[in-house]
């Protein structure tokens, strides 16, 4: 299944059936009187999160979602038929936003939570609505309400409890492929992964969602690299896994490089609580593996894990940090629902 976070959609809602003229026609009765139907109601279009997908795919084949128009109102006081609903099912951790891709609409983070894009039109009164004291044959009727047309667009925001960050091959998709069920690329060149990865992590009898993002590189937040795409995906979670590469010769520059990033692509990504690690000290001796923590230390103000995904060294102490952290952190928020 190919990965899409982001898309553009086009929806407009059913337009209100128009009421109707009519007038009872039957014989013996001198005086029927006006008995025309009023218009059904359009169709409206939602935005449903619901489980099981974790891509916007589908939207990229069909872009398109209008909803019927209600049916005319029609004699004998019949009222048209409404219109049908069109439901968008979305993954949970969609953003709607408004056309200028900026204006939240709303944040669907729980399954089930539905939102309303476009409300269908009111259907139009028929002239039995006019009928009055004074008025015994009004030859009136309403039209019915137009449909709402307007374009949105679809962010995925992968919503996970923790989220791995480093440079290309810091031993990031090794890590979750060593702590959880997932099976992400791994390979020795950089940019093995090309999409977010999720996988489900089991520490001391409780679980949590552990997202791993393609690499970021120096000018990520300028546009250069992969990663910078996918750093929404990790603004949902409590805590990042920050992973430097034991093996790498600057090791202090490259702990900065992905810290500047980080605040140069928001505030919310730069205040998230941080955890440092040291990976791939299997591949170091005693005295470099020192060496190389304390210069760390020194560069972050805190403590630094040393670890080794291949070799499974210190990833218990990490992964309980983990959820140490997760758990002092409140829950997500949910984005309250909009209507129009």
């Amino acid at each position: 299944m190919k990965f899409l976070d982001l898309t553009k959609v086009y929806i407009r809602s059913g337009g209100g059936g128009s009421g109707c003229v009519s007038f009872r026609r039957e014989k013996f009765v001198e005086f029927g009187g006006p008995d025309g139907g009023d218009g059904g109601n359009g169709g409206s279009v939602w935005a449903e999160a619901v489980d099981g997908l974790n891509t916007l795919i589908d939207f990229r084949y069909q872009q398109h979602f209008f909803a019927k128009s209600g049916q005319g109102g029609m004699g004998s006081q019949r009222t048209g038929k409404t219109g049908d609903d069109i439901v968008l099912k979305v993954p949970v951790g969609t953003e709607i936003l408004d056309e200028d891709e900026e204006t939240v609409i709303a944040d669907l983070v729980t399954v089930g939570q539905k939102v309303l894009l476009a409300k269908g039109g009111n259907g139009g009164w028929g002239n039995l609505a006019f009928k009055s004291s004074t008025n015994r044959s009004p030859a009136r009727a309403n039209p019915g309400q137009e449909g709402i047309e307007r374009t949105i667009w679809l962010r995925l925001k992968l919503i996970a409890d923790a989220g791995l960050l480093g440079l290309p091959n810091a031993g990031k998709s090794t890590f979750l492929a060593a702590v959880s069920n997932a099976r992400p690329k791994i390979a020795d060149y950089p940019f093995t992964t090309l999409v977010p990865n999720l996988g489900v992590v089991g520490i001391d009898g409780a679980e949590f969602v552990m997202a791993d993002i393609p690499g970021l590189i120096e000018g990520a937040s300028e546009g250069r690299g992969l990663g910078i795409q996918f750093l929404a995906h990790v603004e949902r979670c409590k805590v990042l896994l920050h992973l430097v590469d034991g093996t790498s010769n600057t090791i202090t520059k490259d702990y900065r490089t992905i810290i500047k990033e980080l605040e140069a692509y928001s505030d919310v990504l730069g205040d998230k609580p941080r955890i440092l690690a040291l990976n791939k000290c299997d591949a170091l001796d005693k005295a470099t593996i020192t060496t190389r923590r304390k210069a760390l230390e020194k560069a972050s103000g805190g403590p630094v894990h040393v670890i080794s995904g291949v070799a499974g060294i210190g990833l218990l102490d990490t992964l309980r940090a983990l959820m140490a952290e997760i758990k002092r952190e409140a829950p997500v928020e949910e984005g309250a629902p909009w209507q129009p």
